[in-house]
This record gives structure tokens, sequence and C-alpha cells, in this order.
């Protein structure tokens, strides 16, 4: 026996698209009550969180706080439905030592905060003046209270020098650990020759000019291989050759010719001048033969008076 089912196609799918549409209205009633009642919900918290505030230092949580504040867009306090995460972000951006901001809000009420720094990898205190900060784009950022252990270059160049020629090679020392600790300053002389400072040794390096070029991306690779070629062969002369001479046998160490490396001895200080301080028994027996002197002098005087008493008599 064979049983045969008549199915009307037309009237399923009708019946299904209807189910389908049923449902999504009620999800998105729900969801619409529910952000509704998100957006009359009050900011309960707000957290501030600097990614690598620890690392770099130029910011803290007071310092965005109070920006905010000042700003009259701090969400403490305020309903979520009136807070412009977007304002937040942009003017947070504004600020000279930030590099990235979000704002978001939660079902709870809580508002977070993310910041993330720019990172400095040199310090320019020229002899124009200029005093600043380069990070690690080749921006310019401005001074503040920050220290940190970073490389400080001085000495006579302008702004577009220190963004296009010294930004290159102190990325390059702070990209290798054992530079990175190496080299304290930067010096650039009138002639643009390159001083480096070591933070051992009572010396300087002089690693040459730095090369140009009108291209930016070959000017960079010509700094970068010229920086790394001249501190490899400083490193090979420090293991072999200043470990032995000892380190405060030269105090100007040149590496501007490709085949030597010329070195200055340092000047000798004369012995200083020692002075023996008389002794205490020599110095009380002078006292007395300088007294000795005078007190015969005076017995001598008594008795050419009595002599002359006695012959008036």
């Amino acid at each position: 026996m064979r049983l045969e089912l008549n199915i009307d196609w037309k009237r399923t799918l009708l019946i299904a698209a209807d189910m389908v549409l049923a449902v999504y209205l009620l999800l998105a009633f729900t969801s619409w009550h529910t952000q509704e009642a998100h957006a009359r919900k009050k900011c309960a918290r707000v957290f501030i969180d600097i990614a690598d505030e620890n690392e770099n230092g130029f910011l803290k949580s007071a310092d965005i706080k109070k920006l905010l504040e000042s700003e009259r867009i701090f969400p403490l306090g305020q309903t979520l439905g009136n807070i412009s995460m977007r304002d937040i972000e942009d003017r947070l951006r504004l600020m000279p030592f930030v590099k990235t901001a979000q704002c978001y809000a939660t079902q709870q009420g809580y508002v977070y905060v993310t910041v993330t720094q720019r990172t400095p990898v040199l310090r320019v205190k020229a002899a124009s003046g200029d005093d600043y900060y380069i990070d690690d784009n080749g921006g310019v950022m401005p001074n503040s209270q920050y220290t940190s252990d970073m490389i400080i270059a001085t000495g006579d160049f302008n702004r577009q020098y220190a963004t296009q020629c010294l930004f290159v090679l102190a990325q390059t020392l702070m990209g290798n650990d054992l530079w990175r600790n190496l080299v304290e300053q930067i010096n650039v002389q009138e002639d643009g020759t390159v001083e480096l400072v070591p933070r051992v040794g009572d010396h300087i390096v002089n690693i040459g000019t730095l090369p140009d070029s009108p291209v930016q991306r070959k000017r960079e690779q010509m700094i970068r291989e010229h920086t790394e070629r001249q501190m490899n062969r400083l490193e090979l002369f420090y293991r072999y050759g200043l470990c032995h001479a000892g380190w405060k046998k030269y105090d100007y160490i040149s590496l501007e010719f490709c085949n030597q490396i010329v070195c200055r001895k340092r000047k000798e200080e004369p012995p200083a001048e020692v002075q023996a301080k008389p002794d205490n028994d020599a110095a009380s027996s002078t006292k007395q033969q300088d007294e000795k002197p005078g007190e015969n002098k005076e017995q001598g005087s008594k008795k050419q008076e009595n002599k002359n008493q006695e012959s008036r008599e």
C-alpha cells in the first residue's frame, strides 16, 4: 500500500516566513528595550588604563581625568546615552603624548578609557636652546618632567637634522641592547662630526659625519649601515684593545677613517706637591730655641745695669 502526501509548499513557506519575521521582531524589540534601558543608566565608575604607564611615564591617570573634567566630558555621573565616546577619544588623541585612545561602556554602567603613549627614543637639547623629544615615528614631542635613561643629543644642529638624521642614529642604537646601555650622549660638532659619549670609560668616540641623501629611504638605510659598521668596530676595539691597554689610557677615540682607529693618549696629571707637616717635638724645640736668645739678652741687660750702679757708687 502506498501513501501519498499532498503538501502545499507555498503555504508552508509563507508560514515559515511569518515565524522568522515574528522572531526577528521579538528580538529587535527586546534589543531596543535593552539599549533604551542601558542608555538611561548613569555611569557608575570610570576606569582609566594607560597601557605603558610604567615604561614611558609621560601620562598619569590623573592627567587624563583632569583633562576630561576641564573639557566637561568626564563621564562619571552622566547617563550613558548622553556620553559621546567618540568625543572623548578625539580629545585624548589631541594630547601630545597620546598615541591611541579608546573609550567604551559596559552593561553595568562602567566606562573604560584605554590610552597608549608615544615612545620617545631621543632627548634633544641643542645649542640653539631647543629642548624636546623625538618619538619612535620621528615626531617631535614637547619637553616635560619625564626622566629616563634615554640618549641625549646636544650640539650644533637644527630640528630638520634631528628628525631626519639623529633620529635614525638613535633608533639604531636603541634597537641594540649593548649599544643602548653603552651610549649616553650624542654630540654634533659645527662641522657635522658626530661624537658619542659612552657610559663606561672617560673618553669620547668620533664616528665621523652621518651620510646624507635627498631620498628619505636611502638616507635612513645609509645612516643605519654607517652606525652599525662604526659600532661594531668600536665593540671589537673595546674587546681586544682597551681591555688590554686599559680604559683610562685614551681620552679620544676616532673611528672616522675606515681602515684605522686613531686614539689620543690621556695627558698624565703632574703629581700633587705634598708639604710635610713639622713634627711636634721639633716645633717645640725650635720654639724653645727661639725663646732662649731672648731670655739671655734680658739677663745680660740686667747684669749691665748692676755694674753701672756699682761704678757710680
